[in-house]
């Protein structure tokens, strides 16, 4: 057998759109837990430099952004495992395995497997559509922040309407009511918009978002694999044709 042909047939082996979502689920995986964690850090620092004064009006936030990121741990490694048990049942149903080990025999310990992965990689897309929404919600709060600070800029001639625009983190839940200031007001908001821990924390949690997005269309495009090669899996059990997908 020459290069060329030893090429091609390595190339007919490769699950193409396993290898695809793999690719995209680790970077989705990469932004939405690098940047989420390191958003998460960001906010505890911006709400404790402008919003309270006292360390225990925040102590159950710091508690809470602790416990999610340790979540993003435990959430990052499950998905590096996750996504090469996917990508190696992806090669086990394509022309590698007949062309490797001759003759294709469907067994059913490996279609009980491939029916496994389609119902866990659809559970896993519909849980990710709810991270996905729920990573939009700061996005929201810090679009909303920004706006206001907009309007502050643009409206730096009446200092008595300024006053009245206020972001209040105590209303999103982030502070308890009896927090002290708990909010940010006319110049002071505007001037905590200018500061490097909002800038950044805005960008990242956009970055986690985005991250959130692009692994749940990985997930989709994993469901439809499995699926294509669930139902190849059978059929090669008969008929001994190779999947490509």
């Amino acid at each position: 057998m020459g290069l060329y042909d030893c090429c091609m047939r390595c190339l007919g082996g490769v699950p193409y759109c396993s290898l695809i979502a793999t690719l995209l689920c680790f970077s989705g995986i990469a932004l939405f837990c690098g940047c989420g964690h390191q958003a998460l850090t960001e906010t505890e620092r911006l709400i404790e430099n402008h919003f309270v004064r006292n360390t225990q009006d925040y102590i159950t936030l710091v508690y809470i952004i602790q416990y999610f990121q340790y979540v993003i741990y435990g959430l990052a490694s499950f998905f590096f495992l996750y996504c090469i048990a996917l990508l190696a049942e992806g090669f086990y149903t394509t022309s590698a395995a007949k062309q490797t080990f001759g003759e294709f025999r469907s067994t059913m310990c490996g279609r009980c497997l491939s029916s496994s992965f389609i119902v866990m990689t659809y559970v896993l897309a519909v849980l990710w559509l709810l991270v996905f929404a729920f990573s939009a919600l700061p996005v929201y709060v810090f679009y909303n922040m920004d706006a206001t600070c907009h309007t502050i800029d643009v409206l730096t001639e009446t200092p008595a309407s300024i006053n009245q625009l206020c972001v209040d983190a105590r209303q999103y839940g982030l502070l308890p009511w009896h927090a002290v200031p708990g909010k940010a007001c006319g110049t002071t908001l505007s001037t905590v918009c200018k500061t490097r821990e909002y800038r950044m924390t805005y960008d990242l949690y956009i970055a986690a978002f985005a991250g959130a997005g692009i692994t749940v269309l990985a997930l989709l495009t994993y469901t439809v694999s499995t699926t294509y090669n669930f139902a190849v899996l059978r059929y090669l059990g008969r008929k001994g044709i190779s999947a490509r997908c």
